[in-house]
């Protein structure tokens, strides 16, 4: 599964952009990361989930290592072994008429969530188990047992919607340029708003953005002016050699992904939602309707 020449092509986060998500958008405030121990994405012994490993009492092993990381990965120290980008059937393959926006490989922080949602290795493989002499640079299950009704040895079961599999032409478009991308080719760089005046489609709210550690950030408002974890989170991508499909791209841009919309160190929400759906929220809060 792991191929290196593949990821190279996905864009990453920008190394500033990187810490932004480091402590704003993936390991989030401190109240998360308190609340982290009662969500499922618990697996340790001590977890309170579904699924539960009796390998370890460890939480954030199962996603995230002090040393030794993948830095393919555009989250931050990820401890999991990523897919070849090209493995997955994106939602741009359905043809749809209502798609404006240009498709790029699947990568980002989307394919980071994926080496879990994709159901295709068990929640505890890792690149670098607990302790000493656990390191595997291609990866390798940890000793020990799940219990749970939600996974079969590890990998989360067949059928589960939460096992999206690698054919996603049935969810939510990832890797996808918000609001259609831009009519002229270019994003105004920060701290300049990206507005749906400049959208080739104008059914989207207006990103906002600012500029954190030299680089251009983008998110959707939920509520409180400035950029907070339960805004609609956009990541930063660019370069034409990742284009699947739509025009060519140029300069940094803002691409829908998974964490755009899901939170995975809090469930407040449903499905760790980043605001609740109530009323259709988290949809109206990027799509005019």
């Amino acid at each position: 599964m792991k191929n290196k020449s593949m990821k190279n092509v996905t864009t990453h986060l920008a190394a500033g952009a990187a810490m932004v998500v480091l402590t704003m958008g993936v390991f989030g405030s401190s109240q998360a990361l308190a609340g982290i121990a009662s969500t499922k994405h618990n697996l340790g012994s001590l977890g309170t989930g579904v699924n539960k490993f009796d390998g370890t009492a460890e939480l954030c092993v199962f996603c995230h290592t002090p040393h030794g990381a993948d830095t393919t990965a555009a989250v931050p120290l990820w401890n999991r072994v990523l897919a070849d980008p090209t493995s997955y059937t994106t939602y741009n393959s359905l043809g749809t008429s209502s798609l404006d926006g240009a498709t790029v490989a699947v990568g980002s922080v989307s394919i980071a969530c994926l080496s879990c949602h994709d159901g295709t290795q068990a929640m505890n493989v890792m690149i670098n188990q607990p302790g000493s002499g656990g390191y595997n640079s291609a990866g390798a299950a940890m000793a020990g047992n799940w219990t749970g009704a939600n996974q079969t040895g590890g990998k989360i079961g067949a059928g589960l919607i939460t096992n999206i599999g690698v054919d996603l032409k049935n969810d939510h478009p990832i890797g996808i340029q918000y609001g259609g991308g831009p009519i002229a080719g270019t994003v105004p760089a920060a701290p300049a708003d990206y507005t749906t005046s400049l959208f080739k489609d104008a059914d989207f709210k207006d990103a906002k953005s600012a500029t954190l550690n030299g680089q251009s950030v983008w998110w959707v408002e939920t509520g409180t002016s400035g950029r907070q974890k339960t805004d609609m989170q956009l990541y930063t991508r660019t370069g034409a050699a990742q284009l699947v499909t739509g025009s060519v791209l140029t300069g940094a841009q803002p691409y829908v992904e998974c964490a755009s919309c899901h939170d995975p160190h809090t469930d407040a929400n449903a499905t760790f939602l980043r605001i609740s759906n109530a009323n259709s929220a988290v949809c109206l809060a990027c799509h005019t309707k």
